[in-house]
């Protein structure tokens, strides 16, 4: 079981084209699940994104989603995927408290391991519709993919796992022809945000560094464009120049214990599962000599218990709510 929620690029493709062709033309499979969206005016859409542009015929009876965190928006909009990524190896719908009441009783297929798709299974969910906007998919998968259903690849303009949430959250609710309820559940979250930062005023302004602890001698800091850290500038944060100048380009930077310099700042939050980071931490001398340290301005927040972390990591119209609620609290004034 991996706790860890960083994005490891693996686009390694799990079957040949030929047995994806035996599954699109040879299974009598029944399906398992049904989603529809509703017909209406919306159809043909047209929609541009990474490798080009796919166009949607009509309305989409059956959602298969390869982003890591897409099912969130496609389960906001009314619609249960038919196929689903698993992200962390182990149950991967249902699971997260804000997502549960969507699913039901309801499970998807699972199609593949982060960005690594088995392509006979997603064949065997006959797709109308292939989503893949939070995620890292390779052009050779494009284009293998295509050959089974239309696919709506990462959005254009922004690095892979840094699109805003709202860009991504549009983009599928145009692809499943409900725009106009997507732009409605935006603007709920939106006014959420403003509400949080209405009665948190000192946050304005203030520097926020995100970590993760996932070997001996190293931590993981996380683009100023990641989803979580984009979670917490809408609050108001900020990330420091020496933070920002050391993350770079990456999505996730791995940087060794002799620069936790790195991480100082008026908020430090570490990604955790269990205990093992804050006792690592506690008898790190170089750390606990941090001002955010002796100053007791770190704050260490659970995958699972609760499940602040990857809420924040999936950073959807579904989770934020959950997120903004447990995380307000704990962050204070």
């Amino acid at each position: 079981m991996s706790h860890s929620l960083r994005v490891r690029l693996g686009a390694a493709v799990t079957a040949l084209a030929a047995g994806l062709a035996l599954a699109a033309c040879g299974t009598d499979a029944k399906p398992t699940t049904g989603a529809s969206a509703p017909a209406g005016a919306a159809f043909p859409v047209q929609l541009t994104h990474k490798y080009g542009s796919t166009e949607i015929k009509a309305a989409p009876q059956r959602v298969v989603t390869l982003g890591l965190s897409d099912a969130d928006a496609v389960l906001a909009l009314g619609v249960k995927p038919v196929g689903v990524v698993d992200w962390f190896e182990e149950k991967p719908y249902g699971k997260w408290p804000w997502a549960q009441p969507a699913w039901g009783g309801t499970a998807p297929a699972i199609v593949g391991l982060r960005d690594e798709y088995n392509l006979e299974k997603v064949a065997a969910a006959k797709p109308d519709v292939i989503i893949a906007q939070y995620s890292g998919m390779k052009k050779e998968q494009y284009d293998t993919l295509s050959k089974i259903a239309p696919v709506v690849a990462q959005p254009v303009g922004f690095a892979d796992y840094q699109a805003p949430w709202r860009d991504m959250s549009r983009v599928i609710g145009k692809a499943l022809g409900q725009p106009a309820k997507m732009d409605q559940l935006i603007a709920d979250v939106d006014a959420k945000f403003a509400a949080a930062r209405t009665a948190h005023p000192g946050w304005a302004g203030k520097t926020v560094a995100i970590a993760e602890i996932y070997e001996a001698g190293k931590f993981s800091a996380f683009n100023p464009n990641d989803p979580k850290m984009i979670f917490m500038k809408e609050l108001g944060f900020t990330a420091s120049p020496a933070y920002t100048q050391a993350v770079g380009s990456q999505n996730v930077a791995d940087i060794g214990y002799e620069r936790f310099d790195v991480l100082e700042s008026d908020r430090l939050i570490w990604f955790v599962t269990g205990d093992d980071t804050r006792k690592q931490l506690a008898a790190n001398k170089p750390y606990q000599q941090l001002k955010v340290a002796s100053e007791n301005r770190h704050l260490f927040l659970d995958y699972e218990n609760p499940p602040v972390a990857a809420a924040m990591s999936f950073n959807t119209v579904l989770s934020i709510p959950y997120a903004l609620d447990q995380i307000q609290p704990q962050l204070g004034q």
